[in-house]
């Protein structure tokens, strides 16, 4: 029975432990995120026992739930929790599908049974590098959260003069359109003069964030790629375009660090470490022999 959240409960009231708000089962079973589940139920995208659901329905176990259509089998109970990187190269969008008929990143993604890979924040179509995917909606809000406190690190290369007083002032906070934003740090990376590199962090995914806070100083950002998300970095061996799947101590550690317990990481089932494991013996088989990348010659930025 679908129950709606009650406002004046008392301490002693009874408390039904399997009740659960519909955004988090939604989320859970992968269907997208709980902000996004929220505005599929506004939008008249579920039904509950045959009724349109509304903001604030709480579900159980045996309750009947079809989202856009299609009834959820298990609502996310019994679903390991998975996790892929991804080297996402330019000239792909985040969508999953585009009216324009460009590339989308999960084109190249592996194949889910009964769930779909969720995105943790995105990045625009010029912008390449990490992406991590869940299909843990709940994991992917914790992650996307500004609460989480969660660094991003992007490898810049910036056309202008860049000086100290230009540093202190990304480092001190800017005025963008959407509010303060600011750098927690700036490394120097290779080139000179008015073509320079530069290592990056910023605390939050607002969009385009990292090239306006360049732009705000009368600089161009002409190439930028994520190469850091929390403690995750791109492997030398996944080339741009391969995505890798996180093993599960991995995983344990990504929840930990945004906050989440880590009861669903369980671990992999044998067929699956092996596939996991052969996949990831092709893709180093296929770094073997190439020539060595510019590699960054020290540890990660400062946060």
């Amino acid at each position: 029975m679908v129950k709606k959240t009650r406002i004046n409960e008392t301490a002693d009231a009874p408390d039904d432990a399997t009740d659960e708000k519909l955004q988090k089962v939604l989320a859970r079973a992968g269907c997208g995120s709980r902000r996004e589940m929220e505005r599929a139920i506004v939008a008249g995208e579920v039904q509950v026992n045959g009724k349109l659901a509304t903001l604030g329905d709480r579900v159980s176990p045996e309750d009947t739930i079809v989202f856009r259509g299609k009834e959820l089998k298990e609502k996310g109970q019994k679903s390991r929790r998975r996790v892929i990187l991804y080297n996402k190269p330019e000239g792909e969008i985040c969508s999953r599908q585009d009216p324009e008929g460009r590339r989308t990143v999960y084109a190249a993604l592996p194949k889910l049974s009964g769930e779909r890979w969720i995105s943790v924040g995105r990045l625009d179509f010029n912008t390449s590098g990490l992406l991590l995917f869940t299909n843990d909606g709940d994991l992917a809000n914790k992650l996307m959260h500004p609460s989480s406190v969660i660094d991003r690190e992007y490898l810049v290369r910036i056309q202008g003069d860049v000086d100290e007083d230009m540093k202190k002032r990304l480092l001190d906070g800017v005025l963008l359109d959407d509010g303060l934003a600011r750098f927690t740090d700036i490394v120097d990376g290779a080139g000179e003069s008015r073509n320079r590199w530069f290592y990056c962090v910023v605390m939050e995914g607002r969009n385009r964030e990292v090239r306006r806070l360049w732009e705000s100083q009368g600089v161009r950002v002409s190439r930028l790629k994520r190469v850091r998300y929390g403690n995750i970095f791109i492997p030398s061996h996944v080339r741009v375009g391969q995505w890798l799947e996180l093993n599960d101590k991995e995983i344990a550690d990504l929840c930990l660090t945004a906050g989440l317990d880590v009861e669903r990481t369980a671990p992999a089932l044998p067929d699956e470490k092996k596939q996991r494991e052969r996949h990831e013996r092709k893709l180093r088989a296929g770094r073997a022999g190439r020539g060595k990348r510019n590699v960054r010659p020290r540890g990660p930025a400062k946060s």
